[in-house]
């Protein structure tokens, strides 16, 4: 039986257990590691979803790289309120280097859209992104995601970073809203 757990007012049921997440993260990292050899990127966090990940993936990180912090918001309670607002932002020189975007979950695609324009005003040498979660189904934008652990459906989810209305994410697991 899954295990259930209650995240405010709804169930969740595991949908993605640990040992998943870190086999993907370390196959991901894998990957950044040889792309990026003989490079020194700058990785950038999206929070505050992505604060779990990012410490798993850079710990799996053996390249010289640095780490910063962005935060968006676009999420209030269940769903996008398809604003993006800057909370805080970008307080590294990311001119000439490549940056890495590390995302716990791109669904619609806006915000990462909108982190995209305002980095390439910065002058990188190059941006991808690397995410935890990719929902293909609910994209509104095109996206060139060179780096995804897994790809899910539109369910709603919570665990390993990510949240609901800022409940639920000290999980090691990653968990489904149940019917």
């Amino acid at each position: 039986m899954s295990k259930i757990i209650q995240v405010k007012d709804k169930k969740f049921a595991v949908s993605i257990p640990e040992e998943k997440i870190q086999a993907e993260v370390k196959r991901v990292a894998a990957a950044i590691n040889r792309d990026y050899a003989g490079q020194e990127p700058v990785f950038l966090a999206v929070l505050n979803g992505s604060f779990v990940f990012a410490a798993d993936l850079m710990r799996e990180i053996d390249i010289p790289c640095e780490i910063s912090f962005v935060r968006l918001a676009s999420y209030q309670g269940m769903g996008t309120t398809g604003e993006i607002r800057e909370i805080m932002g970008l307080n590294v020189d990311v001119t000439g280097r490549p940056v890495i975007i590390v995302e716990d979950i791109v669904d619609t695609g806006l915000t990462m859209a909108h982190m995209l324009d305002t980095l390439k005003k910065h002058n990188p040498s190059s941006i991808d992104i690397c995410t935890l979660l990719l929902k293909p189904g609910k994209l509104q934008v095109s996206l060139d995601v060179r780096y995804c652990c897994m790809e899910i459906p539109n369910d709603f989810i919570v665990g390993y970073g990510l949240d609901y209305d800022g409940y639920g994410r000290n999980t090691k697991d990653i968990y489904t809203l149940c019917d």
